[in-house]
């Protein structure tokens, strides 16, 4: 474990407990993507099933639960709880197009073709874009409220720190994953214009807006 691993896991953990307070007193999901959510619970469902086979760590196990429970709960509220609020109007991306293709990425390009390894890699290539349905939410209302601005800005750090940790192992332990290290790369350029507007606009007080 290295701080920028251990800061990543707080980061993604910070974006969790900011969404679900979020829903939980506000009483609504609105400008929150059900799309993205079950992209995610996907993403941890398909990536945590050795937590049934393998033991590495209380530390790991207890995140991998967190994380998963987080998922579903998000969900619960989303669809069921508070789901006369859910905006459907606005939450329209076509999840086929991420779908499809890490499916078929996961089955061309992976480190060995057995289940377990191909729904991990397919994780990874999932949580990549997982974050799309949201975005493309936010660019159709043209805005975010500060709270879910801070949720997208927890999220993008995640992925973030997670390159530095790469970094950090391909340095020290003389380790790197590709495809993880590629995938976290991607997903991070999905948030650069989102983290200059959450520096330029939010941390100055102001409404996230997106340029008309």
């Amino acid at each position: 474990m290295n701080i920028f691993r251990l800061a990543g896991d707080i980061s993604h953990l910070l974006a969790i407990i900011i969404l679900l307070l979020k829903i939980w007193s506000t009483r609504s999901c609105a400008g929150i993507s059900g799309k993205s959510q079950l992209l995610f619970a996907l993403t941890y469902t398909t990536r945590y099933l050795d937590l049934v086979t393998n033991y590495i760590s209380l530390y790991n196990t207890s995140m991998k639960v967190i994380f998963l429970a987080a998922s579903y709960a998000t969900i619960y509220l989303m669809y069921l709880r508070f789901k006369a609020t859910y905006d459907h109007n606005h939450d329209t991306f076509r999840v086929e197009f991420l779908l499809i293709p890490t499916v078929l990425l996961s089955l061309l390009i992976n480190h060995d073709f057995a289940p377990l390894e191909i729904l991990w890699t397919f994780s990874i290539y999932l949580e990549a874009v997982a974050i799309l349905p949201q975005l493309f939410m936010v660019s159709k209302t043209g805005e975010a409220e500060s709270i879910t601005s801070h949720y997208l800005f927890a999220l993008g750090s995640y992925r973030a720190l997670y390159i530095l940790n790469w970094v950090y192992r391909y340095y020290v332990e003389g380790f790197y994953d590709l495809i993880a290290i590629v995938a976290g790369i991607v997903q991070t350029v999905l948030y650069c214009d989102f983290f200059y507007l959450y520096v330029t606009k939010v941390l100055q007080g102001k409404k996230l807006q997106l340029p008309a």
